[in-house]
């Protein structure tokens, strides 16, 4: 049976990719995560084939004595702060956690893998988990690739822009056979609701205004979770250590397409709310600092080589997303209630 770690594994994407690795009778997956405000056991399947470690990538000692327990074939790295507008208004923890977390955890997975016989060595990889804002804002036309270089443009850019070369460092220096994705923005069930698609979900259910920064003209490509894990499965077992693969939906937006998009949705879907249409509580605020105007990936490499390609549609993806956020209340009331970090640190209610 492979073993599989996967750290951050308790956030939006990697419990997505957990439960899917859960799915497959012939693997066992041991999640780290910190559990801070977006990492939650409520995403996480309860299995007799997963495991969940409650600790920090950068514990260096937790990280050594976990590896020599559970001795995995292959390490999924998902851990990182996350939120552009957190990195704006505290830069220095994602430099600790993006930056100084992930060189603890390479390093400390280098020499776990020094130490794997010849086979066992040859079989093993680490892949890092990262995404398009390392490239930087896209003008009218073209997209990024592997080969765009890195122009990062917020503090949370600019982390996982440096763990990503570090990344390659541990490859080209030490022979670490690592693989490297670059994603787009993810949507779909189990999203914290600080990002936009919940939030949006969210506030209109509850007649709460919608902020959209800006125009909201900016233009984001939008790729559904369940197929960024797809994607990131098929890189480890297909891929070529060392190498760099972007994954994109081929569905870019504008934000305030989104927002009516989901209000549309929401307005047929629950026509008795009393504050439809939806769309009228959309509000126009003040734009972020540094806010990048569009991103789109090329996702042309990993089609070609790997033979990859987004399942889902944009119509669809969201309308399932919002199916989910309507049927699922009792996760989002805890997550917005605090209850589920509550109970994990040991308060009542």
């Amino acid at each position: 049976m492979k073993t599989i770690l996967v750290t951050g594994g308790a956030g939006f994407i990697g419990s997505c990719f957990v439960r899917r690795l859960d799915a497959q009778k012939d693997v066992r997956v041991v999640t780290l995560d910190r559990l801070t405000y977006a990492g939650n056991p409520d995403s996480l399947p309860r299995s007799d084939r997963h495991r969940l470690v409650v600790g920090d990538i950068g514990d260096v000692r937790l990280v050594r004595d976990l590896l020599a327990e559970t001795r995995p074939q292959w390490i999924v790295n998902f851990a990182a702060e996350s939120h552009v507008d957190r990195s704006i208004d505290g830069p220095m923890v994602f430099v600790e956690t993006n930056v100084a977390g992930t060189c603890r955890l390479l390093e400390e997975v280098r020499r776990y893998w020094s130490g794997l016989s010849g086979e066992e060595a040859a079989a093993f990889r680490f892949l890092h988990v990262s995404t398009d804002e390392v490239y930087g804002s896209l003008g009218e036309t073209g997209r990024f690739t592997e080969t765009t270089p890195y122009a990062p443009r917020s503090p949370y850019a600019a982390s996982k822009a440096a763990s990503d070369h570090f990344v390659r460092a541990w490859h080209h220096t030490w022979g670490l056979p690592v693989l490297l994705t670059n994603c787009s923005n993810n949507y779909g069930p189990y999203q914290f609701p600080e990002k936009l698609i919940p939030l949006m979900i969210l506030n209109a259910l509850e007649g709460r205004p919608l902020p959209v920064y800006g125009d909201g003209l900016n233009v984001r490509d939008w790729l559904y979770v369940e197929d960024h894990c797809e994607a990131i499965e098929t890189v480890l077992r297909r891929g070529v250590a060392g190498e760099c693969y972007n994954i994109g939906g081929d569905n870019e937006r504008t934000n305030i397409d989104i927002v009516r998009t989901i209000c549309e949705i929401i307005d047929r879907l629950c026509p008795d709310l009393p504050h439809r249409p939806c769309e009228s509580l959309i509000e126009f605020v003040a734009d972020r600092p540094g806010h990048d105007r569009r991103y789109a990936i090329d996702a042309s490499k990993i089609r070609r080589t790997l033979h990859w390609e987004p399942r889902t549609d944009f119509a669809a993806g969201i309308e399932t997303t919002v199916r989910w956020y309507l049927d699922n209340r009792r996760w989002v009331e805890r997550v917005q209630s605090g209850t589920y970090r509550r109970e994990r640190l040991g308060h009542p209610g």
